[in-house]
C-alpha cells in the first residue's frame, strides 16, 4: 500500500514508471515540462538490489536522511560500478543535466541501460536529512545537493570544509513551513537573514529552499505549508543574494509530492513509492524523517 492507502503495483519497475508518469502529469498540469521537474529516490527503506535495479533502469538522483546511510549505499553503488568495470564518480561528475547543468529530455518511464552507459551519466547523492556539524566532513565530498542546512553553525561548518578542500559545497536552506515542533528546519521569518549570512561565505552557494509537509492521509492537507514556502521562495528570489542560481525548490514525498509540483517544487523527493512500503515497522511519513 502506498502512503495514501493505495495499492502499489508489485514489481519496482512498475512503481517507478507510476510515480514517473505521475510527476510527469503534474508538471504539465502546473504549466510546466515534465524534464522540470527532478526525481529523487529516497534510499532509506531500500535493499541494495534495489538501488542496482534503479540504477539499471537509468535513475541517477538519490538521497538519503542519515549519514551513516548514505556512506554505506555510496559504497554499495560504487562497487557495483568497478564491477561492471565502470569507471565514474559519484558525486561532482561531467554531463548533469537539468538543474545542475545543461538541458536534457528526461524520459517518462524507466529504459533498461546497458551496464557500460552508467558512466555517461554518474550517480548523484542528496543528503535530505538533519544534518549534525560533527559529520559533515564525511559527506562532502560525496553529496551533489545538501538539502538540509538550518542554521548559521551549520552553514559555517560547511564553509571551513570546503575551504580547507578547495571546492564549492551547494546548499538549500530547510524552511520548517509546517510549524510542527518536531520538523527540523529554519522559522519561515527566519529564511531571509540565514540567506543573506551565508552569501558573505565565499563557498557555500544557496541554490534554493526545502520543505517536508506534515505527514497527512489527505495529500491536500500538504498544500497550505507548500504554498508558504514557494511564498518565501519567489521573495527571495527577487533579492540581492539570490542570483540566477537560486532556482531550486524541493518539496514533496511519497505522498505529496503532485501536490507539491502544483505548488512549484521542481525537485520531489520519493521513497516508499517507489521502492515500496518500509518492512522495518518504520511509518511511512518517514521517508526521509530522522
Amino acid at each position: 500500500m502506498s502512503a495514501t492507502g493505495v495499492s502499489l503495483p508489485d514489481s519496482l519497475e512498475a512503481r517507478y514508471t507510476d510515480v514517473r508518469q505521475r510527476v510527469a502529469a503534474a508538471a504539465i498540469k502546473s504549466g510546466r515540462k515534465p524534464e522540470d521537474i527532478l526525481l529523487v529516490a529516497v534510499t532509506k527503506s531500500a535493499h541494495p538490489e534495489q538501488i542496482r535495479e534503479l540504477m539499471d533502469l537509468g535513475h541517477r538522483d538519490f538521497g538519503e536522511n542519515k549519514v551513516q546511510n548514505l556512506l554505506q549505499r555510496q559504497a554499495m553503488v560504487e562497487e557495483y560500478m568497478a564491477r561492471l568495470k565502470v569507471h565514474s564518480t559519484s558525486a561532482r561528475g561531467r554531463g548533469e543535466d537539468g538543474l545542475f547543468g545543461s538541458k536534457s529530455k528526461v524520459e517518462l518511464g524507466p529504459t533498461k541501460n546497458a551496464p557500460a552507459s552508467l558512466a555517461q551519466s554518474p550517480v548523484r547523492w542528496h543528503m535530505i536529512g538533519h544534518l549534525q556539524r560533527n559529520k559533515v566532513k564525511k559527506i562532502v565530498d560525496i553529496v551533489r545537493l545538501i538539502h538540509s542546512v538550518d542554521s548559521l553553525r551549520l552553514a559555517e561548518e560547511l564553509q571551513t570544509i570546503a575551504v580547507r578542500r578547495e571546492q564549492d559545497i551547494e546548499v538549500l536552506i530547510e524552511i520548517n513551513a509546517s510549524g510542527e515542533e518536531s520538523k527540523q528546519g529554519c522559522p519561515l521569518p527566519a529564511a531571509i537573514p540565514l540567506a543573506e549570512q551565508i552569501d558573505t561565505m565565499a563557498n557555500v552557494k544557496v541554490r534554493g529552499l526545502m520543505t517536508m509537509a506534515a505527514y497527512s492521509d489527505n495529500p491536500e492537507d500538504a498544500r497550505p505549508a507548500f504554498t508558504r514556502c514557494r511564498e518565501l521562495f519567489e521573495e527571495m528570489r527577487t533579492m540581492p543574494f539570490a542570483g540566477r542560481k537560486f532556482n531550486i525548490l524541493s518539496m514533496g514525498m511519497s505522498n505529496d509530492y503532485e501536490v507539491a509540483i502544483s505548488e512549484g517544487a521542481n525537485i520531489v523527493r520519493v521513497g516508499s513509492a517507489i521502492f515500496g512500503a518500509p518492512t522495518t515497522g518504520e511509518g511511512a511519513e518517514a521517508d526521509e524523517d530522522d
